[in-house]
């Protein structure tokens, strides 16, 4: 790890802003996964965002708007942040979002398969278009004009801008993940 948590005593009044507003973000939404030390310490993306708040918060509150106003189901929402996580190996992200889309009820073949960077053979539908979106959007291509418009049929203009942002705000933690070498917690 390339940036040591800090602990709320440490932070600057800038980051402890900050701080309270993630915090209380993985309190009331994180549930599953580890976020936090005992110490207060902020793990994960968190960790970045607030040694830097200056570009932290704007990530945090795009990442709090695709939340409160999300339409996709949530193991819609899965499915892309386990395909963008996968695409980037971003440990931290795979780790955190396994557990979400456990506890939601994806199949372990699936999280698996996803992970490996495979296409399940038993998405749903909405899964699948998912799956899909973030797979071309993460090898950089450009959505074809087929899958863009099944997508749009399937999840409506909103549901669609709501996909294409998370994938975006996914491969930007990852790329925060994966920059500062974050590791998968240890939680004995």
């Amino acid at each position: 790890m390339r940036l040591t948590p800090i602990k709320p005593d440490g932070l600057d009044a800038l980051q402890h802003s900050l701080y309270v507003h993630i915090y209380k973000g993985i309190d009331e939404n994180f549930k599953g996964f580890v976020a936090k030390r005992e110490d207060g310490a902020l793990l994960g993306p968190f960790n970045p965002m607030v040694h830097f708040p200056q570009f932290g918060s704007a990530l945090w509150a795009y990442n709090i708007a695709l939340s409160t106003n999300s339409t996709l189901p949530k193991i819609v929402r899965e499915v892309a942040i386990l395909v963008v996580g996968a695409r980037f190996t971003a440990r931290y992200e795979i780790y955190a979002h396994e557990k979400i889309a456990r506890l939601l009820g994806m199949s372990e073949h699936k999280i698996a398969a996803i992970n490996a960077g495979q296409r399940p053979d038993d998405l749903t539908e909405e899964e699948s278009l998912a799956h899909d979106v973030a797979s071309v959007l993460t090898k950089g291509a450009q959505l074809p004009e087929s899958l863009y418009g099944l997508a749009k049929n399937k999840f409506g203009d909103n549901g669609l801008a709501e996909l294409i942002h998370l994938i975006g705000c996914y491969c930007l933690i990852s790329v925060l993940l994966n920059a500062y070498d974050i590791p998968v917690p240890n939680e004995d």
